[in-house]
């Protein structure tokens, strides 16, 4: 099984680095090859150029794609599961994330009438989040939050899809530590049952 991990966190001193590198060891032990992307790491250009908008806006596949894109384009169809791992910022995903996908999502290979893209055998998000995950769910933000991320950015490109919260990580809350090892161990076993 090959996973690809698209990573967005701007520290690698976060709950949600850990939460990768546990994902990464379940994986691991199970035999599965991965592909880390580290969108900051790598200092992924989230801005959306005018030439881009104007591929996108007008349906034009004969404008030229930056070869960056192109490689994540190369990477997403060499793998069979698509991991996203990444904190929650403002009920939504880092701006770097955002502009991945206003990127890479381009015409002629995540949609239009001869989409180049294959379909996925899963995409998984990781999501980690300061706040509670019941109030996310009393507001309806949690299922805003999988409108976007699994109707709307993945919808058929994946044949299963799904989006696992790994809440209450804020520093005010008095059982972060005992939800940190909780939250990791889980983060493994989910590596390790893909």
């Amino acid at each position: 099984m090959k996973v690809l991990i698209i990573y967005c966190h701007p520290s690698d001193n976060s709950f949600t680095a850990r939460v990768k590198d546990e994902f990464i060891k379940g994986l691991v032990a199970v035999g599965h090859q991965y592909t880390l992307v580290d969108l900051y790491q790598e200092n992924f250009n989230e801005t959306f150029s005018e030439q881009e908008y104007t591929r996108e806006a007008f349906y034009n596949d004969e404008m030229s794609i930056s070869e960056d894109v192109k490689a994540y384009h190369k990477l997403i169809n060499e793998a069979d599961i698509l991991t996203f791992i990444y904190p929650v910022f403002w009920t939504e995903a880092p701006a770097k994330l955002v502009g991945w996908f206003q990127r890479v999502w381009t015409y002629g290979f995540a949609y239009g009438n001869h989409a180049a893209m294959k379909q996925l055998d899963k995409a998984l998000f990781l999501v980690t989040m300061g706040g509670d995950l019941n109030e996310l769910v009393r507001q309806e933000q949690l299922e805003a939050m999988k409108t976007v991320m699994l109707e709307d950015r993945i919808n058929e490109r994946a044949k299963e899809k799904e989006m696992i919260v790994f809440d209450r990580m804020s520093r005010d809350y008095p059982n972060r530590e005992a939800n940190f090892e909780r939250f990791l161990k889980m983060a493994y076993q989910i590596g390790n049952n893909l």
